[in-house]
């Protein structure tokens, strides 16, 4: 049932890049008892629980291995995610964008709405490295940041991505011997307001409408007037509101920039039309 569409636009992935791309560019500084500045480091990040970090720097305890976890780091994990019924959009709305060929468009239903809950888990060895760090993250939440990311690739509609700052809590890990190595945890926990997508399908356009109109008011009477509404596009490409200017609809593709042709029929001889065209 859900499986016959195998469709995804990988919109998790995305909010994890997004995330991550905050946390990218953080720098340590490093100073000298005089106060200059001897050493700048970047601070590295990745995806991944915050255990699976402190297993490896606790894997060398002497500190004689080749190579050992560097701190300051950054790790940050998806740890919930829910609906958000009070985001919740019309069920009959539709998001539209660029079809497989020119007598298409693609389609795809109102996305859904969810809370995705980011931890972000600050490690580091000494308190004046976390300190630098959380200086350079607070003041950007207020207490959100958003993004403006494209969702689906074929649908033409960008969406406003809050991320929501929720909390913080401190821990010192340094209560072992002295062969433990310290690292002091700052947890910041992240609400992402995004969305889902189902699939998106191709869809056939309308290039022709008719509307007809009656001065009674009964059902099923004859009409009097008759609109024609169809895509109206000069040959040099500009919109226009005269079909006989116009070229031939079947030329107009679903992404043109056409405008709206009305041609209007008065009928006075009260012979039913219903049925024909």
């Amino acid at each position: 049932m859900f499986g016959s569409a195998t469709q995804h636009h990988g919109i998790i992935r995305k909010y994890v890049i997004m995330f991550g791309n905050m946390f990218n560019d953080i720098d340590v500084v490093r100073y000298n008892n005089a106060g200059d500045a001897v050493q700048s480091i970047r601070v590295p990040i990745a995806y991944g629980p915050k255990e699976k970090f402190l297993a490896r720097l606790r894997g060398d305890p002497q500190l004689d291995k080749d190579v050992a976890i560097q701190l300051p780091r950054l790790a940050f994990e998806i740890t919930d995610m829910a609906y958000a019924p009070d985001r919740g959009l019309s069920k009959l709305g539709i998001n539209t964008g660029i079809g497989s060929n020119q007598n298409s468009i693609r389609k795809a239903n109102t996305p859904v709405p969810y809370d995705i809950t980011f931890t972000l888990y600050a490690m580091f060895a000494n308190n004046e490295d976390a300190v630098q760090v959380i200086e350079q993250i607070l003041p950007f939440f207020r207490p959100e940041w958003t993004h403006t990311v494209k969702l689906v690739p074929e649908i033409a509609d960008k969406f406003d991505v809050p991320t929501v700052f929720t909390g913080m809590s401190i821990e010192d890990s340094y209560d072992a011997d002295f062969q433990v190595r310290r690292a002091i945890i700052y947890t910041l926990t992240f609400t992402v307001k995004g969305y889902l997508f189902g699939p998106t399908r191709n869809k056939g356009v309308i290039k022709r409408t008719l509307v007809d109109l009656s001065a009674n008011n009964v059902v099923g009477a004859p009409y009097n007037t008759r609109i024609t509404l169809t895509p109206g596009l000069l040959a040099n490409g500009s919109p226009t509101t005269n079909s006989t200017a116009s070229i031939a609809t079947s030329s107009i593709s679903a992404n043109s920039d056409y405008g709206f042709a009305f041609d209007s029929e008065n009928f006075f001889d009260g012979i039913d039309r219903h049925g024909h065209s």
